[in-house]
């Protein structure tokens, strides 16, 4: 009986050793590329964001790390590992893979023929071209995937600025003449590179600067590297007060570094080998905070009857670097009067920037009053804030939405109840001659029911100035009209003169007859007399008893007791009652021209009471002595007549004095004159107040300081004075002293006419 010969074991053992190694290969590949991508990313944030490219080398470490870790543990798997996955995933190998890894002397027949049955089968199912031992590659795809798009976006964000590498080294100019003080050494500065990182807020990268002047974000970190020729001491870096030494740079013997925070504008200079460089400025740029601009709505907006309950909010913010927040803050007003309740409600609008901090957006946004718990007359106040990304805020004024309330509406019905709507200053009663007047001059052309009903409403007007005066009398209520037919007048009250048809005391010149005292009254002719006729039917003694108790009982409605009015006022008040009871007669009745006599008197008799009821109170003041007029008078002696007055003549300081002593030396100078041996010194007190000059503005003070500083240097050095130097710095400090104050001048008249006539006035006062 024979059979084909089965594989020997080793071939076997190959083919399992091909999967063990494709398997591993594949499980280090899922791991290989998220790591790839992820120092991709570490690297674009790294070269574009400088302040965070310590962090992303530690974080590309310790990811190296992590990765070689997990990369040893792969390869450290046995191929007895790979046997065990082969049987769990194929059942035909019938847990039989690990006989292939043994060596077939030592096996049974049983053994042998089993191992043979898995080695052709392993060899089978190897000939697919699929992987036997599959890899899940999904995750790491997504993940490498992820990595590579945010480093895509990353690099799309990336900030603009000129390279640090393509700018080249600027030169900085020394003074020739040696500082005083110091031992000059033949080394000199060949190139000096300032490399500027403005901080993470600004998203700007870092920056080499084309020139020894510059300027840069406020917060910047700034390095100084200067490479120098000849063996001397470390240059200094003097920036405004501070002095910064500098360090060699390791592997560079002719380099020296330093570094330094700006936060406001300065003057540098570098100190090497004896020599001092010219000064020069770091004009540092501050952080804006957020600017905002409400397009709509207005200051005040009214949400009437029929339109939507919702008011549109669009505004437009503004930053230097970037906008990262806003928010809309709204006040709720509820209720009215001392019931009013507030409440604050807040609404982000951070969504609308996007999160990608723009240095420009337009938000909007719609306060829905109904959602806010507002009704009819309840009222909101808004008002907007941003925030930038170095946390500076801004707010808007505050806006005022109104809901309008439809519950308070006027009625019409009381607008024609009202006899007239004018208001209660105009019923006067020049007021009511002037209205009689027009409608006097009004009557031919109109109707008789509206002149009726016009002169019924001016003695209406009437009736109410009559009443409203009737109080000051003690009347307590409107009698009719027969009133002011017969009005009581005071007694001893004279005769009316005749023709005026006046009541009042003063205009009679007659005492009262006995036909008026003995006129005849009854009970119903409109008169309040204090008291009632006697009754017929009344038990005897009635009447002697009440003329008996009229002296202990007080009567309210009794005129004559009722104020504490003078008699004679008192009279002249009751006639302009009663001309005011018969011009309101002929007004009610339509006869408003036989009105305006009374009114008339009405008036005159108001104006006489007025004048009448004023007193004179004398006003309390200094009294001086009589002056004695027979010692004193013509004589012309003013001693003692003038007030004390002090007086002092006090100098003004003068103003910045060191400038002004620096500008006699420098005048000394260009005229060729010696100076004395302080003049150098001085000159430097002048350079202090020229450097606060130059860090505000120094591009017109910083050429002059320098030359200010070439001048102090040769006189130290006892050189010849660098002439053109010395209008440039006489200019610079003539700019910082004050401006002097305008002297009169004489104007000459441009007129040929005035001009002769002013010499000819010239010439006769002289």
């Amino acid at each position: 009986m024979s059979s084909v010969a089965p594989p020997p074991a080793p071939v076997a053992s190959s083919v399992l050793a091909k999967l063990h190694q494709n398997w591993l290969q594949r499980r280090a590949l899922a791991v290989v590329l998220p790591t790839v991508a992820a120092l991709l990313l570490l690297g674009v944030v790294g070269a574009y964001w400088p302040a965070w490219r310590w962090l992303a080398l530690v974080s590309g470490v310790l990811l190296l790390c992590g990765v070689g870790w997990q990369l040893a543990r792969i390869f450290r798997s046995p191929i007895a590992a790979a046997a065990r996955q082969l049987d769990r995933r194929y059942p035909d190998l019938e847990d039989s893979t690990g006989l292939l890894l043994q060596h077939s002397a030592d096996f049974n027949l049983l053994e042998s023929l089993q191992q043979q049955r898995t080695s052709r089968r392993l060899e089978h199912l190897a000939s697919a071209g699929t992987p036997l031992l599959p890899v899940a590659f999904r995750q790491p795809a997504l993940l490498t995937a992820g990595l590579l798009v945010a480093a895509a976006i990353i690099w799309w964000l990336r900030p603009f600025g000129p390279s640090a590498t393509t700018e080249p080294a600027v030169q900085l100019h020394f003074q020739e003449a040696p500082v005083a003080g110091e031992k000059v050494v033949p080394a000199l500065v060949r190139s000096t590179t300032i490399h500027v990182s403005p901080p993470t807020y600004t998203r700007q990268a870092g920056y080499t600067a084309s020139q020894p002047s510059f300027r840069c974000p406020q917060g910047s970190r700034v390095r100084w590297v200067v490479r120098v020729s000849g063996r001397a001491a470390a240059p200094v870096l003097e920036l405004g007060p501070r002095r910064l030494p500098m360090r060699a740079v390791a592997g560079q013997p002719d380099a020296y570094a330093t570094e330094a925070d700006v936060t406001s504008s300065a003057l540098y200079r570098v100190r090497f080998a004896g020599k001092v460089s010219d000064d020069y400025a770091i004009d540092v740029q501050a952080d804006q905070a957020p600017t905002l601009r409400l397009l709509t709505p207005k200051a005040y907006t009214l949400v009437e009857f029929g339109h939507p309950p919702q008011v549109a909010v669009r505004v437009a913010l503004g930053d230097d670097y970037g906008l990262t927040r806003a928010r809309l803050v709204a006040t709720v007003a509820q209720g009215q009067g001392e019931a009013v309740k507030f409440r604050e409600v807040a609404t982000d609008l951070s969504a609308g920037l996007g999160g990608a901090q723009p240095t420009r957006a337009t938000l909007q946004h719609v306060l829905r009053l109904p959602v806010l718990g507002l009704t009819y007359g309840d009222e909101v106040y808004f008002y907007i804030q941003a925030w930038d990304n170095h946390q500076h805020s801004t707010r808007s004024d505050t806006y005022l939405v109104q809901w309008e309330d439809t519950a308070a509406t006027s009625s019409t019905l009381d607008a024609s109840l009202g006899v007239n709507t004018a208001p209660a200053y105009f019923r006067s009663q020049r007021q009511i001659i002037i209205d009689t007047e027009k409608l006097v001059a009004e009557q031919p052309r109109l109707a008789a029911a509206t002149l009726l009903e016009r002169a019924n409403t001016i003695g209406f007007d009437q009736k109410v100035l009559r009443l409203r005066y009737g109080k000051f009398l003690g009347e307590e209520g409107d009698h009719g009209l027969g009133e002011g037919n017969h009005p009581p007048v005071a007694e001893e009250t004279p005769e009316e003169a005749p023709g005026l048809g006046s009541v009042v005391a003063e205009d009679h010149a007659e005492p009262a007859t006995a036909d008026h005292a003995a006129e005849e009254h009854t009970a119903d002719d409109g008169h309040d007399h204090g008291h009632t006729l006697p009754d017929p039917n009344a038990p005897a003694g009635t009447e002697a008893t009440a003329a008996l108790m009229e002296a202990y009982i007080h009567r309210h409605d009794d005129s004559e007791t009722a104020d504490f009015l003078e008699p004679a006022v008192k009279a002249k008040l009751q006639g302009v009652l009663s001309q005011m009871w018969e011009a309101e007669l002929r007004l009610r009745t339509g006869r408003p021209k036989e009105a305006l006599p009374f009114e008339y008197r009405a008036l005159r008799l108001l104006k006489q009471v007025q004048q009448q009821t004023r007193a004179y109170v004398k006003k309390a003041g200094f009294t001086p002595p009589p002056m004695p007029e027979a010692t004193t008078r013509l004589t012309g002696d003013l001693a003692g007549t003038q007030a004390p007055r002090r007086q002092q003549q006090v100098a003004t300081p003068a103003a910045l004095p060191t400038v002004r002593e620096a500008l006699q030396h420098m005048s000394r100078l260009r005229q060729g004159q010696a100076v004395p041996s302080t003049a150098a010194a001085t000159l430097d007190r002048a350079g202090t107040e020229l450097t606060r000059a130059a860090l505000q503005q120094p591009g017109r003070y910083l050429t002059a300081l320098r030359a200010l500083r070439d001048i102090s240097g040769a006189l130290r050095a006892g050189r010849a004075v660098p002439v053109p130097a010395l209008p440039l710095a006489e200019r610079a400090l003539t700019d910082l002293l004050p401006p002097t104050p305008p002297a009169p001048q004489r104007r000459a008249p441009a007129d040929r006419l005035a001009r002769r006539y002013f010499q000819a006035l010239e010439a006769t006062s002289r």
